[in-house]
């Protein structure tokens, strides 16, 4: 039996949870025109939404490493104060207009150091950015809130230094580390002494695997690393075979690792072929502890809202089904155990009843 149809406002006031999303990724193609221009950096367009258009067109070429060029441009206007202040503002205020309740900002301070900045005053800048954001967005009577995952290169050799400033801010706003960039060729082992800080500070972590690269980076994400989640994670489905989950599967289904599951970037980079035969619904269905993400708005073209209307109009996805992940990524978010809960049971079970 077909399920009913969900309409597009409906989906929208639905609450949200975002684990993967990065800051550089995800900014208003508008901001990136005024901030250029004020920096003196050329873009392919000035005109905004010819600018959106060309983000996804030159990031749709199912390659990677192409995918993450387009990236140029926005880290081009994040390398003052300013900018890091406003594009981080805004970050959240688009959050709050799309029903997202509760996300996970991700963003490699190391990319942002060009125009003269510290590790630690980007840090700084994008924190309060967050928090202005955060005020607005409750004061306008829909609130969210955010937390940071600080990115490490994993092509670059600054990775212990990010994870000492991961640690550094847990106090003030960021909340866990992650590991980003190319990934076939530049394992998460190579990263190992950065892991093994955080792990000593109880520090959480999530790491990109699974999406460029096949089942030995997310055993080696998991096994060597200790990551807690798995950023995409795509390609664990090498690991099961009608129906039957491989060690590896079973164990990422069994201790309940959430995938942090990006469908339309997926299909962007060349790991999944269409919404329809995306891995998130056979997984969901296997009982995996899959989460529904936008990975990068801008790039994408994409919101959790249309993220949500992709999986319900092409993949057959009930109101229970977008309820389902997003428990589960509320409860493998990288916040305390009673902040978890009180969202699932104050905010998102509710609001998934009034559409029930």
């Amino acid at each position: 039996m077909t399920a009913p149809r969900i309409d597009t406002e409906t989906l929208r006031r639905l609450p949200k949870a975002v684990l993967h999303d990065h800051l550089d990724g995800g900014l208003r193609p508008a901001t990136v025109v005024e901030l250029a221009q004020a920096a003196g950096h050329t873009l392919p367009t000035t005109d905004p939404d010819e600018l959106a258009a060309w983000y996804v067109e030159a990031a749709g070429s199912g390659d990677l490493v192409r995918y993450i060029a387009t990236f140029e441009h926005t880290l081009a206007v994040m390398q003052s104060r300013e900018g890091l202040l406003r594009t981080a503002e805004e970050y959240v205020l688009d959050l709050a207009a799309d029903g997202v309740v509760y996300g996970e900002v991700r963003y490699a301070p190391e990319l942002m150091v060009n125009g003269g900045l510290s590790l630690t005053e980007v840090v700084e800048a994008v924190q309060e950015g967050l928090s202005a954001g955060m005020a607005k967005a409750a004061a306008a009577g829909t609130p969210v809130r955010v937390g940071t995952l600080l990115s490490g290169m994993r092509m670059f050799d600054r990775t212990r230094e990010v994870a000492g400033l991961a640690v550094a801010f847990r106090d003030a706003g960021v909340v866990g580390f992650d590991i980003a960039g190319a990934e076939d060729g530049f394992p998460p082992a190579d990263h190992l002494a950065a892991f093994e800080h955080l792990r000593g500070e109880s520090v959480p972590f999530t790491i990109h695997a699974g999406e460029a690269h096949g089942l030995p980076s997310i055993h080696q994400a998991l096994q060597v690393c200790g990551a807690q989640r798995i950023g995409h994670g795509v390609r664990i489905t090498e690991d099961i075979v009608d129906g039957k989950l491989g060690r590896l599967a079973g164990w990422v289904r069994d201790r309940r690792i959430a995938l942090e599951m990006c469908p339309t970037s997926n299909l962007q980079t060349g790991a999944a072929t269409s919404i329809a035969e995306h891995p998130v619904t056979a997984l969901k269905d296997l009982g995996f502890r899959v989460t529904v993400n936008t990975d990068n708005r801008l790039v994408s073209g994409t919101t959790m809202t249309r993220e949500m209307s992709l999986l319900v109009e092409e993949a057959g996805w009930s109101v229970e089904d977008l309820r389902t992940v997003t428990v589960n990524a509320v409860k493998s978010a990288f916040i305390p155990f009673d902040e978890r809960r009180a969202l699932i049971e104050d905010v998102v079970l509710p609001g998934y009843a009034c559409a029930l």
